[in-house]
Formats: C-alpha cells, sequence, structure tokens
C-alpha cells in the first residue's frame, strides 16, 4: 500500500476488523472508502478524561440535520467539538442506527466464530468496540450511539430506516480534531445492511501531516462556534491548571 505524500501514517482496515488511535488537536484524519459498500464504526473519546465521549443526539439536534457530511461537528457530552468535517465526497454518513451485535450478525449471516475461520470470522461491531475500548479501561457502560462513515440512511413516509447500498468506490472523508481525542473503529457491517454474505469492504485510514484550527465552512453556524469556544475555554483551563503545578 503507498502512502500519499501528506500521510504522516497509513493503514488499511480489511472488512470486519477493530483498532484505535489517539489523534492530537489539530490533525487530521482521512478516511477512504476503497472499493466501495464499506461501513466504518466509530466512537470518540477525551483520553485525559473518558467519561467523556461522542454525543449523537446533541451533534444532530443543534445542528438541525439527520445525516452527517461537510461542515458538520461532531460534540461531546460535554458541550465540546471532538472534530469538524472537512471535506466529504460520501456526503451523507449515519449516526443514528448503533451497531450490529452478535445475535443480529448470527441471524444475518450465520455463525462463524474465530476458532472456526480466524480472521473470516463473522465479527460484529459491538464487540469490535468492546475489545478496543478494554484496551483504555472500558467496557459495556461506555457505550454510546456510534457515527457509521459510508452509511447513507434514508427514511421513508412511514418512519421505515433503509441502508442505500449503492456503491461510491474511492469515497473519502476528512475530519479535523478540535480536540485530543480517543478513536476507537471498525469495519463490521451496518446492522440495517442487507447483504445475504458477510460485507468485508476495506477503509484506508490516513493521518495526515498538516495541522490546522477547524475550518471556516464548520463553524458557519453559531452552534458551533459555541462548541469551538469551549474548547478553547477547556484549553485554557487545562493550561492553567498545568501551570500551577
Amino acid at each position: 500500500m503507498n502512502e500519499s505524500s501528506d500521510s504522516l501514517y497509513q493503514t488499511l482496515l480489511p472488512g470486519g476488523s477493530h483498532w484505535s488511535m489517539r489523534v492530537k488537536a489539530g490533525s487530521a484524519l482521512r478516511l477512504t472508502d476503497v472499493e466501495g459498500n464499506a461501513n466504518l464504526g466509530m466512537l470518540f473519546y477525551n483520553p485525559e478524561n473518558l467519561l467523556e465521549r461522542y454525543n449523537a443526539p446533541d451533534t444532530l439536534k443543534c445542528q438541525h440535520t439527520f445525516r452527517l457530511t461537510a461542515g458538520h461537528c461532531l460534540y461531546s457530552d460535554m458541550g465540546r467539538i471532538f472534530c469538524g468535517i472537512e471535506q466529504d465526497t460520501f456526503g451523507w454518513h449515519d449516526t443514528v442506527c448503533g451497531t450490529m451485535n452478535a445475535c443480529l450478525a448470527e441471524q444475518r449471516f450465520g455463525a462463524l466464530n474465530y476458532q472456526q475461520a480466524r480472521n473470516e470470522r463473522h465479527q460484529n461491531g459491538y464487540d469490535s468496540f468492546l475489545v478496543e475500548l478494554a484496551k483504555y479501561g472500558l467496557g459495556k457502560r461506555d457505550m454510546a450511539a456510534c457515527v457509521n462513515w459510508f452509511s447513507k440512511v434514508t427514511v421513508d413516509d412511514e418512519g421505515n430506516l433503509a441502508l442505500d447500498a449503492r456503491p461510491k468506490p474511492t469515497a473519502s472523508i476528512t475530519l479535523r480534531f478540535a480536540m485530543d481525542t480517543l478513536v476507537i473503529m471498525h469495519t463490521c457491517p451496518h446492522p440495517l445492511t442487507e447483504s445475504d454474505s458477510y460485507p468485508r469492504a476495506a477503509v484506508t485510514v490516513e493521518l495526515l501531516a498538516n495541522t490546522a484550527p477547524l475550518p471556516a465552512h464548520c463553524l458557519s453556524q453559531e452552534e458551533n462556534r459555541r462548541g469551538n469556544a469551549n474548547n478553547a475555554l477547556y484549553r485554557h483551563t487545562a493550561c492553567c491548571q498545568e501551570a500551577q503545578r
């Protein structure tokens, strides 16, 4: 796999895998759906205070949206911004449907565990999150509603949700981080998938070399400007506490 010139680090997450990393404020992650039809589940936590985590309801209601795309910010449950969506060629990402669990995965694809199939097992997103969360002393009670990147979920007139499975190969999204963030992720199937076979679409994760503040289009809404101000206050308070030690 060749790294692009603006990448500090790049890795390929195969379908049905999980990973986590800490991203510094000002840094950016570029996520790419290599072949199309990928689902990248993701959670966010404050590494300095793991009780602070991604809040899907606040993220949607304060920006008056059902979907996420370029210009939107992702909020913590403390009213701060983890990151903003700097660019997006996919256009519609889900943060209401949650993640697939073991029971649903077995119903959909049949039981196939690691002892039987090794890395070709039918892994689910819920257990994948738990594996990564355990590395940081977190567990089931710390789980939150996740983002599902590269998954477009639509609603009909009766309120039924459906996953739009039209492939968009090489679609990408760039997240610009406004605070230090622990990022937990998996490439397991979306809970609304109608695929008859276990989807194994891979995602490229790149940590970009450039650092920058949140772009202007992420701060065009007044609520996001208030969230960004909360971040600035948090940084100032942390610096004052460090200086007093």
